[in-house]
């Protein structure tokens, strides 16, 4: 049974539309993506999970109890990390931690969380001396010291180096390992394809699919690329006659042939035969970027925020 249900969801801003029809389930225990560019709908469609804002019409079901009628008593079990959170620069993470625990009836150990997340050695630190990454553990041991069923987290890795995403990709994974229900907001499609069973892809406030990731790059076509600079003219008939070839490119003495199945062998093969060498061979796998650029006709907008958007 979905812990978390969303039908015909609709919101408006005056007279722009942020929601449109938006539908789809989560499953206990998966960690479920909503992928999207920024003013997808992305964070409205949290923000009215969480009981923060009213949809205009639809059905919300979160634990089986709507959040806009019954805010307090879902809150018990609904871990939040919103996209822009912040703490007084001078709180210590231990008060923040220990504040946190006291709004919660039956909260987790806040003092395991300190362990757990690797926050023990800044247990005295104050929030405005921490690293982003280090702010980023501390939210997500806020989110879980209420010892909550659901974790929401919106655009977690945002404006994180390299190696503090991959770390905090890391973070999550273990929070499923937990058996915490997590919805994790993103416009990262590398973070999406690693971290979510599911994925529901926002375009333009409605929802343009939901699958897994790898189903979703299988709809959209899922061709290779390859990429190379022949040693010999070939011609574009003598490709596209190859089995599994679909289309060739060229840009000056470059040559991209997509296509499906054993491109690379069969590419390979019929330019030995012709005493062609390939220089610079590069191939490229169609990911969930792919399939999204094909889905939507748009990449995602990493600098606008979704607020700006509204």
């Amino acid at each position: 049974m979905p812990i978390i249900e969303v039908e015909h969801l609709a919101k408006r801003y005056g007279d722009h539309v942020a929601l449109r029809d938006v539908t789809f389930s989560v499953e206990e225990g998966e960690v479920f993506g909503i992928l999207g560019r920024n003013g997808a709908g992305k964070t409205t469609t949290v923000e009215c999970l969480e009981g923060l804002r009213r949809a205009d019409s639809g059905r919300i079901s979160v634990l089986g109890m709507n959040p806009a009628e019954h805010p307090a008593a879902l809150r018990a079990d609904l871990g939040v990390q919103l996209q822009e959170s912040a703490l007084p620069d001078n709180m210590k993470v231990w008060e923040a931690l220990d504040l946190y625990s006291s709004f919660h009836a039956h909260p987790a150990d806040w003092k395991s969380l300190l362990e757990e997340w690797g926050l023990a050695e800044k247990r005295n630190a104050r929030f405005g001396k921490l690293s982003g990454g280090q702010k980023q553990r501390l939210f997500i041991a806020l989110a879980l010291v209420g010892n909550p069923k659901v974790a929401i987290l919106d655009e977690l890795t945002t404006g994180l180096d390299p190696q503090a995403r991959r770390d905090t990709w890391h973070l999550i994974e273990r929070i499923r390992d937990r058996g915490v229900t997590v919805l994790l907001v993103t416009h990262f499609m590398d973070e999406a394809e690693r971290l979510c069973d599911r994925v529901a892809v926002f375009h333009d406030g409605a929802v343009a699919a939901v699958d897994t990731p790898a189903a979703i790059v299988a709809r959209a076509g899922g061709d290779q690329r390859v990429s190379f600079t022949p040693s010999a003219p070939v011609g574009d008939d003598t490709l596209l006659a190859l089995p599994g070839v679909a289309g060739v490119d060229r840009k000056g003495e470059s040559v991209s042939v997509t296509g499906s199945g054993d491109l690379l062998q069969v590419l390979t093969t019929a330019l030995a035969r012709l005493d062609v060498v390939p220089t610079g061979l590069q191939v490229h796998q169609a990911g969930l970027e792919d399939a999204f650029l094909a889905m939507t006709g748009a990449a995602p907008a990493p600098t606008q925020t979704e607020e700006a958007a509204r």
